[in-house]
């Protein structure tokens, strides 16, 4: 991943968000392999800005629905939602966090809602939700993969 630090534009667009205790908090929770969620959650976000910078599409609404899109600020490894899967429900936990502390745009809301389709069913809306969906996949397999030993057979 290219490193974010020196994209001021992309910096700008969501200091406000970095700046908060609850995004902050993202930091205390491992999402894939050695990555923390704050830091997919960037990973995410840089490179669907980008990606939607490039399409001449809304990338502010990208980075900033794709930074908030795993809010759901519990150890997913471990903790057992009462109603559901964690990868049916977080979406919506999320969206309901980032709700409480941010005022969100429909672009926001719809990439933190279906970030996990198909497994959410809906589709995305808006073509913003559709790269974050895909960037969110591919990131995980990324990061993912950085922590596998292969072996030869």
């Amino acid at each position: 991943m290219k490193n974010f630090t020196n994209d001021l534009q992309f910096k700008a667009m969501i200091s406000d968000l970095l700046a908060h205790d609850h995004v902050n908090n993202m930091n205390d929770f491992m999402q894939h392999g050695a990555m923390t969620c704050l830091d997919h959650c960037i990973h995410v976000s840089y490179t669907s800005y980008r990606l939607c910078s490039f399409l001449g599409f809304d990338y502010r609404s990208a980075a900033r629905g794709a930074l908030l899109h795993d809010l759901f600020l519990y150890d997913w490894h471990t903790v057992k939602l009462e109603k559901g899967l964690h990868a049916f429900r977080h979406p919506y936990i999320a969206l309901e966090n980032a709700s409480t502390s941010f005022i969100l745009n429909n672009i926001e809301k719809d990439i933190i809602k279906k970030h996990m389709w198909p497994l959410t069913l809906r589709l995305p809306r808006y073509k913003e939700a559709y790269i974050v969906c895909l960037i969110d996949k591919y990131c995980t397999v990324i990061e993912t993969l950085k922590n596998v030993k292969f072996r030869r057979v």
